[in-house]
């Protein structure tokens, strides 16, 4: 019997050891460190500005909106709304940049709460949410355009020298925009730029200046000549012209014709 009754005492004993604790019921305070709000030259936040706020009406023009009807072709009408990246790309093309009235009008265009259409437009970075220049200079300084060639590390301070601007910033005159990313997918043709669409590859501090002083030129010219801008795709580097991403020092594999008939079945069983 008295077995029985010792987990039951425990659990008083426990209980009155509880109850006979003193109660702090004073709170403890301590002082809260702050630091000075400060905002971002990027983020997700869209902050009124004179060249962008709603009030600034945004309308495609009649040739995207035929480009829209084709775009819109190609999903179900319920799943229209799929469609909203290649409409805001569209849409930067016509302005310059994606404003927040290029993404109130692709909302409307495609049904869409404006939040939704938001949520894309500051997740990928491919979206200027800011006015760029009209030759947008992206450096990719990831490690393997660091390591390959001069290294990315030269690119990036040649094109500040040349331009006198830092990333995220544009020149004076609304020519340039120059920016720091990251990998831009040409790795074995580093260190490269992206400008506008194009690449320009194998680059060194000569022809990186090169590019832009053509660029700039042909900006100031009535009519350009093409020919003076550096075609797109690798550059001349020690001497070497590459077409694509070939190896420098020239093919070293599949120098033969490979004749598949030696090594197949004379049977013609898999």
């Amino acid at each position: 019997m008295a077995s029985k009754l010792v987990p039951f005492a425990r659990q008083a004993t426990r209980t009155l050891t509880r109850a006979t604790k003193p109660q702090y019921t004073q709170q403890i305070t301590r002082p809260l460190s702050t630091t000075p709000q400060r905002q971002s030259e990027g983020g997700a936040v869209h902050r009124n500005t004179p060249n962008n706020n709603p009030s600034i009406p945004f309308k495609f023009t009649d040739q995207n909106l035929l480009i829209i009807d084709e775009i819109l072709k190609r999903y179900p009408p319920q799943y229209k709304k799929a469609a909203v990246m290649p409409l805001l790309d569209l849409g930067q093309r016509q302005l310059g940049f994606t404003s927040i009235s290029v993404m109130n009008e692709v909302a409307r265009l495609l049904s869409m709460p404006p939040m939704r259409v938001y949520e894309v437009a500051t997740f990928y970075t491919m979206f200027n949410r800011d006015p760029v220049g009209k030759y947008f200079v992206q450096v990719c300084t990831t490690s393997p355009c660091m390591l390959g060639g001069c290294g990315s590390d030269l690119i990036m301070k040649t094109c500040e020298e040349e331009l006198g601007i830092h990333s995220g910033h544009m020149t004076e005159d609304g020519l340039f925009s120059l920016l720091e990313v990251e990998c831009l997918g040409a790795c074995v043709n580093a260190p490269m730029v992206q400008i506008n669409d194009d690449y320009y590859e194998d680059l060194t501090p000569e022809t990186m200046r090169q590019l832009l002083k053509a660029l700039r030129e042909a900006a100031k010219s009535t009519s350009v000549d093409h020919g003076k801008i550096p075609r797109p795709g690798p550059q001349e580097y020690q001497g070497v012209q590459r077409m694509t991403c070939e190896p420098r020092p020239g093919r070293t594999s599949l120098l033969e014709v490979y004749d598949h008939s030696k090594h197949l079945r004379a049977d013609g069983e898999l």
